[in-house]
Protein backbone atom coordinates (compact mmCIF):
# COMPACT_ATOMS: atom_id res chain seq x y z
CA UNK A 1 0.00 0.00 0.00
CA UNK A 2 1.45 3.18 -1.12
CA UNK A 3 0.27 6.52 0.95
CA UNK A 4 0.68 10.12 -0.40
CA UNK A 5 -0.44 13.15 1.68
CA UNK A 6 -1.71 16.36 -0.06
CA UNK A 7 -1.95 20.04 1.11
CA UNK A 8 -5.70 19.23 1.90
CA UNK A 9 -5.07 17.38 4.38
CA UNK A 10 -6.22 14.19 2.54
CA UNK A 11 -4.92 11.00 2.27
CA UNK A 12 -4.93 8.84 -1.47
CA UNK A 13 -3.99 5.34 -1.35
CA UNK A 14 -2.79 3.55 -3.97
CA UNK A 15 -3.33 -0.81 -4.29
CA UNK A 16 -0.66 -2.87 -5.64
CA UNK A 17 -2.09 -2.38 -9.20
CA UNK A 18 -1.90 1.72 -9.04
CA UNK A 19 -5.99 1.46 -8.20
CA UNK A 20 -7.30 4.13 -5.77
CA UNK A 21 -9.17 2.57 -2.33
CA UNK A 22 -11.99 4.83 -1.08
CA UNK A 23 -12.24 5.76 2.91
CA UNK A 24 -15.77 4.68 3.92
CA UNK A 25 -17.34 8.11 4.82
CA UNK A 26 -19.86 8.22 7.33
CA UNK A 27 -21.54 11.62 5.98
CA UNK A 28 -20.67 10.95 2.38
CA UNK A 29 -22.98 7.86 2.72
CA UNK A 30 -26.83 7.67 1.84
CA UNK A 31 -28.89 6.00 4.73
CA UNK A 32 -29.74 3.18 2.25
CA UNK A 33 -25.66 2.43 1.72
CA UNK A 34 -25.55 2.74 5.60
CA UNK A 35 -28.02 -0.20 5.74
CA UNK A 36 -26.17 -2.00 3.29
CA UNK A 37 -22.94 -2.03 5.34
CA UNK A 38 -24.82 -4.02 8.22
CA UNK A 39 -26.45 -6.25 5.57
CA UNK A 40 -23.05 -7.55 4.65
CA UNK A 41 -21.93 -7.85 8.23
CA UNK A 42 -20.11 -4.22 9.00
CA UNK A 43 -20.89 -3.82 12.88
CA UNK A 44 -18.16 -1.68 13.33
CA UNK A 45 -16.97 2.07 13.00
CA UNK A 46 -13.70 4.24 13.73
CA UNK A 47 -14.54 7.69 15.54
CA UNK A 48 -11.81 9.92 15.18
CA UNK A 49 -11.11 12.59 17.58
CA UNK A 50 -8.44 15.47 18.02
CA UNK A 51 -8.57 19.26 19.76
CA UNK A 52 -8.53 22.46 19.27
CA UNK A 53 -5.67 23.69 21.13
CA UNK A 54 -2.39 25.28 20.79
CA UNK A 55 0.65 23.52 19.74
CA UNK A 56 3.22 25.86 20.23
CA UNK A 57 4.16 28.96 17.73
CA UNK A 58 5.78 26.07 14.65
CA UNK A 59 2.24 24.00 14.67
CA UNK A 60 -1.38 25.22 14.21
CA UNK A 61 -3.89 24.62 16.31
CA UNK A 62 -6.11 21.87 14.43
CA UNK A 63 -2.91 19.09 14.72
CA UNK A 64 -4.64 16.98 17.34
CA UNK A 65 -7.71 16.94 14.76
CA UNK A 66 -5.60 16.34 11.49
CA UNK A 67 -3.68 13.45 12.94
CA UNK A 68 -6.52 11.11 14.35
CA UNK A 69 -8.80 12.64 10.91
CA UNK A 70 -5.49 10.94 8.90
CA UNK A 71 -4.92 8.18 10.40
CA UNK A 72 -8.42 6.92 10.47
CA UNK A 73 -8.70 7.95 7.05
CA UNK A 74 -6.15 5.57 6.33
CA UNK A 75 -7.57 2.70 8.20
CA UNK A 76 -10.91 2.95 6.80
CA UNK A 77 -9.38 2.78 3.32
CA UNK A 78 -7.24 -0.28 4.45
CA UNK A 79 -10.23 -2.26 6.46
CA UNK A 80 -13.84 -0.87 5.11
CA UNK A 81 -14.78 0.34 8.36
CA UNK A 82 -16.82 3.36 8.55
CA UNK A 83 -15.41 6.39 9.70
CA UNK A 84 -17.64 8.57 11.41
CA UNK A 85 -17.02 12.55 11.56
CA UNK A 86 -14.03 13.35 13.50
CA UNK A 87 -14.72 15.39 16.75
CA UNK A 88 -12.43 18.83 16.71
CA UNK A 89 -13.06 19.64 19.89
CA UNK A 90 -11.87 18.16 23.16
CA UNK A 91 -10.78 18.50 26.51
CA UNK A 92 -7.72 20.85 26.71
CA UNK A 93 -8.72 22.23 30.30
CA UNK A 94 -4.93 21.87 31.14
CA UNK A 95 -3.51 24.28 28.16
CA UNK A 96 -5.20 27.28 30.04
CA UNK A 97 -5.72 30.34 28.70
CA UNK A 98 -2.15 31.66 27.79
CA UNK A 99 -1.58 31.24 24.81
CA UNK A 100 -4.85 32.42 22.24
CA UNK A 101 -6.25 29.36 20.36
CA UNK A 102 -7.29 27.02 22.45
CA UNK A 103 -10.88 26.04 22.51
CA UNK A 104 -11.85 23.11 25.38
CA UNK A 105 -14.59 21.63 26.14
CA UNK A 106 -15.79 20.45 29.59
CA UNK A 107 -14.65 16.54 30.48
CA UNK A 108 -18.68 15.69 30.70
CA UNK A 109 -19.44 17.42 27.84
CA UNK A 110 -17.17 14.88 25.32
CA UNK A 111 -17.79 12.37 27.42
CA UNK A 112 -21.94 12.56 27.22
CA UNK A 113 -20.96 13.66 23.13
CA UNK A 114 -19.33 10.01 22.58
CA UNK A 115 -22.07 8.15 24.65
CA UNK A 116 -24.50 10.28 22.78
CA UNK A 117 -23.14 9.20 19.01
CA UNK A 118 -22.73 5.91 20.14
CA UNK A 119 -26.42 5.22 20.92
CA UNK A 120 -27.47 6.22 17.65
CA UNK A 121 -24.76 4.03 15.79
CA UNK A 122 -26.53 1.21 18.14
CA UNK A 123 -29.80 1.89 16.61
CA UNK A 124 -28.45 1.76 12.80
CA UNK A 125 -26.91 -1.62 14.13
CA UNK A 126 -23.54 -0.95 14.87
CA UNK A 127 -22.15 -2.80 17.61
CA UNK A 128 -18.32 -2.43 17.76
CA UNK A 129 -16.71 1.45 17.81
CA UNK A 130 -12.97 1.98 17.82
CA UNK A 131 -12.40 5.47 19.40
CA UNK A 132 -9.26 7.16 17.98
CA UNK A 133 -8.21 9.64 20.00
CA UNK A 134 -4.85 12.32 18.94
CA UNK A 135 -5.24 14.17 22.14
CA UNK A 136 -3.33 13.11 25.40
CA UNK A 137 -5.72 14.50 28.05
CA UNK A 138 -9.23 13.53 26.23
CA UNK A 139 -8.28 9.80 27.50
CA UNK A 140 -10.07 10.45 31.01
CA UNK A 141 -13.18 11.54 29.83
CA UNK A 142 -13.21 8.81 26.91
CA UNK A 143 -12.62 6.09 29.54
CA UNK A 144 -15.66 7.45 31.16
CA UNK A 145 -17.78 7.44 27.97
CA UNK A 146 -16.68 3.77 27.26
CA UNK A 147 -17.81 2.70 30.51
CA UNK A 148 -20.97 4.28 30.59
CA UNK A 149 -22.03 2.75 27.07
CA UNK A 150 -20.55 -0.74 28.21
CA UNK A 151 -23.42 0.29 31.54
CA UNK A 152 -26.05 0.41 28.91
CA UNK A 153 -25.56 -2.08 26.23
CA UNK A 154 -25.08 -5.15 27.34
CA UNK A 155 -23.69 -6.30 23.78
CA UNK A 156 -21.33 -3.15 23.31
CA UNK A 157 -17.71 -3.45 22.13
CA UNK A 158 -15.68 -0.06 22.39
CA UNK A 159 -12.23 0.11 22.34
CA UNK A 160 -10.26 3.30 23.23
CA UNK A 161 -7.06 3.96 21.50
CA UNK A 162 -4.34 6.50 22.46
CA UNK A 163 -2.45 7.36 18.98
CA UNK A 164 0.54 7.40 20.42
CA UNK A 165 0.32 4.15 22.34
CA UNK A 166 -0.91 2.29 19.73
CA UNK A 167 2.03 -0.46 20.05
CA UNK A 168 5.63 0.07 21.64
CA UNK A 169 7.12 1.25 18.43
CA UNK A 170 4.59 4.00 18.24
CA UNK A 171 4.89 4.87 21.74
CA UNK A 172 8.66 4.73 21.52
CA UNK A 173 8.58 7.63 18.53
CA UNK A 174 6.19 10.10 20.55
CA UNK A 175 8.46 9.41 23.92
CA UNK A 176 11.68 10.06 22.09
CA UNK A 177 12.05 13.37 23.06
CA UNK A 178 10.31 13.93 26.65
CA UNK A 179 8.10 12.12 28.87
CA UNK A 180 5.43 15.22 28.72
CA UNK A 181 5.58 15.64 25.34
CA UNK A 182 3.45 18.15 22.99
CA UNK A 183 3.99 19.60 19.76
CA UNK A 184 7.64 17.78 20.25
CA UNK A 185 9.60 16.40 17.37
CA UNK A 186 6.85 13.17 16.56
CA UNK A 187 4.18 15.64 16.34
CA UNK A 188 6.07 18.40 14.28
CA UNK A 189 7.45 15.76 12.02
CA UNK A 190 3.67 13.89 11.03
CA UNK A 191 2.25 17.52 10.58
CA UNK A 192 5.39 17.88 7.95
CA UNK A 193 4.57 14.73 5.97
CA UNK A 194 0.81 15.08 5.99
CA UNK A 195 -0.26 18.35 6.51
CA UNK A 196 2.65 20.77 5.71
CA UNK A 197 -0.09 23.85 5.88
CA UNK A 198 0.11 23.50 9.40
CA UNK A 199 3.33 23.86 9.96
CA UNK A 200 5.41 27.09 10.19
CA UNK A 201 8.74 25.70 9.32
CA UNK A 202 10.56 29.35 10.45
CA UNK A 203 9.17 28.53 13.82
CA UNK A 204 10.52 25.06 14.14
CA UNK A 205 14.44 25.53 15.19
CA UNK A 206 13.41 28.13 18.38
CA UNK A 207 10.45 26.06 19.34
CA UNK A 208 12.37 23.65 21.46
CA UNK A 209 11.47 23.63 25.44
CA UNK A 210 12.33 20.61 28.02
CA UNK A 211 10.31 18.78 30.13
CA UNK A 212 10.50 20.48 33.06
CA UNK A 213 8.12 17.20 34.80
CA UNK A 214 10.47 14.86 36.12
CA UNK A 215 10.02 14.06 39.52
CA UNK A 216 7.44 16.36 40.12
CA UNK A 217 4.82 15.36 42.71
CA UNK A 218 1.66 16.89 41.05
CA UNK A 219 0.77 17.03 37.35
CA UNK A 220 0.51 20.74 36.43
CA UNK A 221 -1.08 22.64 33.46
CA UNK A 222 0.80 23.53 30.50
CA UNK A 223 1.06 27.16 31.55
CA UNK A 224 3.19 26.11 34.77
CA UNK A 225 5.49 23.95 32.58
CA UNK A 226 6.11 25.20 29.35
CA UNK A 227 7.37 28.91 28.03
CA UNK A 228 5.88 28.22 24.92
CA UNK A 229 3.42 25.53 24.44
CA UNK A 230 6.17 23.27 23.32
CA UNK A 231 7.25 20.03 25.44
CA UNK A 232 10.02 18.24 23.73
CA UNK A 233 12.54 18.71 20.83
CA UNK A 234 10.66 19.69 17.27
CA UNK A 235 13.78 20.71 16.12
CA UNK A 236 14.65 17.15 15.44
CA UNK A 237 11.34 16.94 13.15
CA UNK A 238 12.28 15.76 9.62
CA UNK A 239 9.38 14.98 6.67
CA UNK A 240 10.94 11.53 6.26
CA UNK A 241 10.60 10.73 10.44
CA UNK A 242 6.99 12.06 9.72
CA UNK A 243 6.57 9.76 6.92
CA UNK A 244 7.54 6.36 8.64
CA UNK A 245 6.05 6.99 12.22
CA UNK A 246 2.65 7.41 10.22
CA UNK A 247 3.41 4.12 8.10
CA UNK A 248 3.85 2.74 11.70
CA UNK A 249 0.47 4.39 12.73
CA UNK A 250 -1.37 3.05 10.11
CA UNK A 251 -0.41 -0.76 10.06
CA UNK A 252 -0.44 -0.87 13.77
CA UNK A 253 -3.92 0.33 14.32
CA UNK A 254 -5.03 -1.49 10.99
CA UNK A 255 -4.16 -5.12 12.39
CA UNK A 256 -5.75 -3.95 15.75
CA UNK A 257 -9.06 -3.33 13.99
CA UNK A 258 -8.51 -6.42 12.24
CA UNK A 259 -8.42 -8.48 15.42
CA UNK A 260 -11.18 -6.69 16.70
CA UNK A 261 -13.59 -6.97 13.79
CA UNK A 262 -13.59 -10.67 14.75
CA UNK A 263 -12.94 -10.83 18.81
CA UNK A 264 -16.11 -12.32 21.58
CA UNK A 265 -16.02 -11.61 24.86
CA UNK A 266 -14.28 -14.63 27.12
CA UNK A 267 -17.98 -15.21 28.57
CA UNK A 268 -21.08 -14.67 27.81
CA UNK A 269 -22.69 -13.98 31.09
CA UNK A 270 -24.73 -10.62 30.78
CA UNK A 271 -24.20 -7.62 32.84
CA UNK A 272 -27.66 -7.08 33.48
CA UNK A 273 -28.43 -10.54 35.45
CA UNK A 274 -27.79 -10.75 38.93
CA UNK A 275 -26.18 -13.98 40.23
CA UNK A 276 -29.00 -15.49 42.68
Amino acid sequence: MIIFADVNIRIVLKNSQGANVATVRWESLTWEEIAGLRRRGVETCLLPIGATEQHGPQLGVGMDSANAELLCTAVSRNTGVPMLPVIRYGCSLGHSRRWPGTISLQPNTLAETVTQIYDWIYGCGFRRLFIVNAHVTNAAPLRCALEIIRSRYDDALVRLINVAEISPRVRAEFFADAEDWHANAAETSLMLALAPELVRPDKIKQADDVDRTADLVFTHPVNRTSKNGVTGIPSRATKRQGEVLFQMMVEDLTLLLQRGKKEKPPLGQSYFTTVK
